[in-house]
């Protein structure tokens, strides 16, 4: 990969980068971190990664950095720092904000799944490649986690 690659890697990537990281994580600052470290590790591996793959590589750094401050926080809870995050947030509507309190329902897996499929738009064979899971595993492990949004979402106490 040459500079111009790179650089036009950066350019059509770090948006998706930093919304895939931002959902994962809940975080902003972490976000832009993982989104840092992902083109870091991009440009030290340069030579090994072609350009037509480099969105792949990128995801997959961005999956196992955004799982690994999932479960750091996860071990370490900052409720009052999420709390002020949710609200100097964009004013969000109730059916975005039963979503987020969905997605946040199941485990970290999961949720990156849903939103490698649903809100990022891959292919079950690039989401295998990036989570390193089979293809039949990505597909079940999807459906449970559908499965478990789907109670959350229609159960009483979150009816708008």
């Amino acid at each position: 990969m040459e500079l111009k690659d790179y650089n036009a890697c950066v350019k059509e990537w770090a948006d998706a980068l930093f919304r895939f990281a931002l959902k994962c994580t809940g975080n902003e600052e972490d976000a832009r971190d993982v989104v840092q470290n992902c083109f870091v590790v991009l440009w030290q591996k340069k030579e090994d990664v072609l350009p037509a793959k480099a969105k792949a590589f990128l995801f997959q750094i961005a999956y196992r950095q955004s799982v690994d401050i999932y479960r750091k926080y996860n071990r370490i809870t900052h409720k009052e720092e999420l709390e002020d995050y949710r609200q100097t947030e964009q004013p969000n509507t109730e059916l975005k904000r039963l979503l987020e309190r969905a997605l946040a329902q199941i485990d970290e897996q999961s949720r990156a799944l849903v939103l490698l499929k649903d809100y990022e738009g891959y292919r079950y064979d690039e989401i295998a490649k990036i989570t390193e899971l089979t293809e039949a595993q990505v597909k079940v492990y999807l459906h449970r986690a559908r499965k478990k949004l789907k109670q959350y979402l229609v159960s009483v106490e979150n009816v708008i």
